[in-house]
């Protein structure tokens, strides 16, 4: 909901940054990669207890996760760096409730109920994605990014908010992972009909 508005202030707070990684001779993918070793410390502290510590952790990562774009438009985006960022933002994203559950197995309906959920958002993205590709249609409202972005009222932002929320005030994680999953099939459904009204049906 907020990614289109927030892109430009991101990007020109991390893109100098990046520009400088890229003369150091980083690679984007490299970055990527050392954003999920940061998740996996996320959901290592999450899982044995410690949220608190696990909050910078995600923070990081989210750091990560811009940096790893702002080298892409520094060296030259590709198709594999784009492919790899997606795939680590979304076993980032579903792996955090699964470590609540781990720490407080009364929390598991709840985490997977939000997991499921992730899902929906995730596949009528990707899904949205790939028939975008196949009619031409391109945007960068959300940035330059390798795969067509769209929209929902869940989307990166709030998911990070969501995110550092539940590791702030973790007693409250069934609460927030209830909320948030439910807006997150709002999104899904609001995806779907976006591909219903503009996508041919035969």
């Amino acid at each position: 909901m907020f990614d289109a508005r927030l892109r430009p202030l991101i990007d020109l707070a991390v893109d100098p940054i990046g520009g400088w990684m890229a003369s150091c001779g980083i690679s984007a993918n490299q970055v990527t990669i050392a954003g999920l070793f940061l998740g996996v410390l996320a959901f290592f502290f999450i899982a044995i207890g410690l949220p608190f510590i696990a909050l910078w952790f995600i923070i990081l990562n989210r750091v990560a996760d811009g940096l790893d774009g702002a080298v892409a438009r520094a060296t030259g985006q590709t198709d594999f760096g784009g492919y790899l960022d997606l795939v680590v933002d979304f076993v980032f994203y579903s792996a955090t409730p699964l470590a609540f559950a781990i720490a407080e197995p009364d929390f598991a309906i709840a985490a997977c109920f939000l997991c499921v959920s992730f899902m929906g958002t995730a596949s009528s993205f990707l899904g949205f994605a790939i028939l975008a590709a196949k009619h031409n249609l391109e945007t960068d409202i959300r940035g330059k990014k390798t795969f067509y972005y769209l929209g929902g009222l869940t989307e990166g932002a709030e998911t990070i908010l969501v995110l550092c929320a539940m590791a702030l005030w973790p007693a409250y994680f069934a609460y927030f992972a209830w909320g948030f999953g439910l807006l997150c099939w709002v999104t899904t459904a609001t995806r779907i009909h976006a591909a219903y009204t503009l996508f041919p049906k035969s």
